[in-house]
């Protein structure tokens, strides 16, 4: 018979009511935990180290959590334990490992004494607390040792520990492969996507060619000034990646439009923006005239598939960058516009099903990752025993 998540919570309460009626010991991070003095390299080391295969797990700082090297190749800095690596920056890198491993740029630590606080239960708790242990910079998040060493964790007895890890590891492991069965879907319904639409925007030579500075204005947005960023800014800032670089209480473009990044190394990079956005000095926006006899919709579906045509036209050298002539002179068929609409119409569902977080596969992902957090979080709460 199958246990629920609810089931395996009334355990642990029922175990917690009989071995610590009265609540459970809290301890500071830093009193019970060790930093570990393990030799680490540099990023760039370790990357090299990724065309050896072997049994030895390298521990990048970044998310990347399946590489792996040769004991020959790692000898010069091969090491060996149980650790729990943060990552010195961006609090999403946490990992495990037991065994030989080579590290590049982590903080290490594992517990002092495991018969007070098992390895595996330190690691789930700063899972459930990691995104606390950081401060915000101007560049990007960073590990506070004062923060971190001075946060409580609950020391229940060892039994009660070791049966919330065993729950929490086979948790884990039930949602890897629910999950993987989702990725592999989403991928397949991606294909599937990408499939259509390129049979969508197939045209023949009955279909007249527009360069698209004919039928858009192209322009390139302003320099982005940091001191103007504000976190709780109504208007995002778009600049030369794939995603917004903050936020602005101001705007230079109204909705309704598609931008492509200028340069750096997503240059060529396709996006639409529904509601008005800052445009930095590294995005193109491109306004089409007349949007009663083309929908922009359509004329972003088709620069979307030629997205790696764009990305492949990358001026090389010191940044990569595409110039304003480029976009300019790209050519796009435009058909009559009731064939545009249906194009539109049908792509439109393809892309909610597996692009949009709030419907489709993307938010059955997201539900099963809250989900475990949900749990986790409640598996991992207890009453402060009062001194």
């Amino acid at each position: 018979m199958k246990i629920s998540m609810i089931d395996y919570q009334s355990k642990i309460e029922k175990l917690t009511t009989e071995l610590c009626p009265g609540g459970v010991a809290f301890k500071l991070l830093g009193d019970v935990i060790k930093k570990n003095k393990f030799k680490q390299i540099g990023a760039s080391e370790l990357e090299l180290l990724k065309m050896f295969a072997g049994n030895v797990k390298l521990l990048p700082s970044s998310k990347n959590n399946d590489w792996w090297t040769s004991e020959d190749a790692a000898k010069h800095f091969l090491c060996e334990g149980e650790v729990i690596t943060l990552g010195r920056a961006r609090y999403a890198n946490l990992k495990y490992y037991k065994g030989k491993f080579i590290s590049s740029n982590n903080h290490l630590v594992t517990s002092f004494d495991e018969r007070i606080l098992s390895n595996r239960f330190l690691y789930y708790f700063i899972s459930d607390n990691v995104s606390k242990f950081y401060i915000e910079t101007s560049t990007y998040p960073k590990l506070d040792n004062n923060i971190f060493n001075n946060f409580k964790i609950p020391t229940p007895p060892l039994v009660i520990q070791e049966e919330i890890v065993k729950i929490l590891d086979n948790f884990t492991e039930l949602e890897a492969e629910l999950e993987a069965e989702l990725e592999a879907e989403l991928e397949a319904r991606s294909k599937q996507y990408e499939y259509y639409r390129n049979e969508l925007l197939s045209f023949g030579d009955e279909v007249k060619l527009f360069k698209l500075s004919e039928i858009a204005r192209i322009t390139i947005g302003e320099f982005v000034h940091k001191n103007k960023q504000n976190p709780k800014g109504e208007y995002p800032v778009f600049n030369g990646g794939t995603s917004e670089t903050g936020f602005y209480d101001e705007f230079n473009n109204t909705g309704n439009k598609i931008i492509v990044s200028a340069r750096g190394a997503n240059a060529g990079f396709v996006n639409k923006i529904l509601k008005s956005y800052w445009a930095g000095n590294s995005c193109y926006t491109i306004d089409v005239f007349d949007q009663n006899k083309i929908n922009w919709i359509f004329v972003f579906y088709y620069l979307k598939n030629n997205q790696s045509h764009l990305i492949g036209e990358q001026q090389k050298g010191g940044i990569p960058a595409i110039s304003k002539k480029q976009i300019e002179n790209f050519k796009i068929p435009i058909p009559p516009l009731h064939e545009q609409n249906r194009i539109v119409s049908i792509l439109d569902k393809f892309d909610a099903l597996v692009n949009d977080i709030s419907i489709g596969l993307p938010a059955e992902i997201k539900a099963r990752r809250q989900q475990y957090e949900y749990y986790r979080n409640k598996l991992l709460a207890f009453k402060e025993l009062k001194s």
